[in-house]
Order: structure tokens, then sequence, then C-alpha cells
């Protein structure tokens, strides 16, 4: 049997929740990195849809960070993702983060990147050829006006996707358990998501790929503003304690 093949942007929380899972079962994977914006042939192609990630996987292609966790589940329930007393409260979280977190983390964050268009273009590109390294570089202030138009990118957007993760943050806090984790006793689905959503304000050492340099004055300021939270501190606990070993094989 060929292992799965995850499909996947390599600086993208939502693609983030889904390597993580196939790295804390264990499953032996190939992953296939697509550049932003150059991607979209491909993956029509692959799933009648523009987004990553994707997860090919016994003749079966399955798109979205949470469908792709719910199928690793079934496929291998242990180490579980999904508790086996509070599943619904688990999902429920997975679904407030997916949904009230994920969309406005990467807008506040992308309008402190996208002027920097040599960082992005690095960043967007990373782990790619020269050719299509230079090719994309000359291509981005195209591809950053689309990304804008696309995701809702302006002051005012910004503006309000930051209070959105403010009150995300607030409310982890609120809801972790005497555990410390959001459910029960141990590491679940929920806080995977949240761990994996909030990333970008973290890039914590064991996020699985290096950034091209620092990052640019601009989104630096937005993670220092946050860098005082309880959340943020807490997520560079979830990634210490269980983000663990990468189950990737050779492309």
């Amino acid at each position: 049997m060929a292992p799965p093949v995850l499909w996947q942007f390599r600086f993208s929380h939502f693609n983030e929740k889904a390597r993580w899972a196939l790295d804390f079962k264990g499953i032996p994977h190939v992953r296939r990195s697509l550049i932003p914006g150059l991607h979209l042939p491909r993956v029509l192609w692959l799933s009648g849809q523009k987004s990553l990630p994707v997860l090919q996987l016994d003749g079966e292609t399955i798109v979205d960070s949470t469908r792709i966790i719910a199928t690793l589940e079934r496929l291998k329930p242990d180490p579980p993702l999904y508790p086996r007393n509070e599943r619904e409260r688990a999902l429920a979280l997975e679904d407030f983060f997916d949904e009230e977190l994920g969309p406005y983390i990467r807008r506040a964050l992308f309008h402190e990147l996208l002027p920097d268009g040599d960082y992005c273009a690095a960043l967007f590109s990373e782990g790619s050829g020269s050719a299509a390294r230079t090719a994309y570089r000359a291509a981005f202030p195209v591809i950053r006006v689309l990304m804008k138009m696309d995701m809702k990118i302006d002051a005012a957007g910004a503006a309000k996707a930051r209070a959105r993760v403010a009150a995300a943050l607030d409310r982890l806090d609120g809801e972790l358990q005497p555990s410390g984790y959001l459910v029960g006793e141990r590491f679940s689905v929920a806080d995977l998501a949240a761990a994996a959503l909030l990333a970008p304000l973290v890039f914590p050492p064991e996020w699985p790929y290096p950034l091209p340099g620092p990052l640019p004055a601009r989104a630096a300021a937005l993670s220092d503003a946050f860098a005082a939270h309880p959340g943020v501190r807490w997520v560079r606990e979830m990634y210490r304690r269980h983000r663990g070993t990468s189950a990737a094989l050779a492309a």
C-alpha cells in the first residue's frame, strides 16, 4: 500500500494541523509542498477546490484539516485525538478555533508580512528550486494583490482580526482544565487545533520548517503584542510536549 500523500503549504497553520496529526499518530506519509498562488492548477485538478491541505489516502482525496484528522482517527485510533468521554466538547472547541481564530490570525499576520515582498516570496517558496524562487519573486507583486483581495486583507480588517485573535486567546485561557489541557486529562484534537492555529504568533522551535531569517519588524511587533498572554505560553508548552518527531518520508 502506498503511503498517504499530504499536499501542503509549508507556511500555513491549517496545514500544520494536518501535519501534526499525521506525526502525532506516527503515520508515515509523503509531503508535497506547493507555492501559494502557483498551487491552483494542481489543487483544482486533485480536489476540485483551491485550498490546502489535501490528503491522498488509499485512492481517496480528503480536503480540509478537520476532515483529514477525522479520517486519521478512524484509520489509526491510537494514540487518540478524540477523547472517549468528551468527544463533542473537543470537536466543538476544534470548530471554534477553526472558525473564530484561524482566518483572523492569518489576516492579521499577512497584513504585516505582505508589504515585505522579498521576505514573503522567500517564505512562501521555501524548499523550491532556485528557478521557481526567482520566478515567484518576480510574480509576487501580482500574487500579493490577489492574496489581499481573496483574504480581505486591509487595515480595517486587520484591526478587527487582531481583536478576534485576542478574544480567542482569552477563550483558550478560560477553557483550560486543571490538567493544563482543554479537554480532560490528556492532549486532544482541541489542543492540537488551538496550538497549531496560534503557531504563527509564536513559531516555536518545534515548528517543522525554518523561517528565512527573522520576521520583518511589523510581523515581529504583532507577535510581541501577544507575547505576554498566558495562551501564547501554553502554545509553546503544547509544542514542547507533543509536537514530537516527524513521520514524513522522503518525497
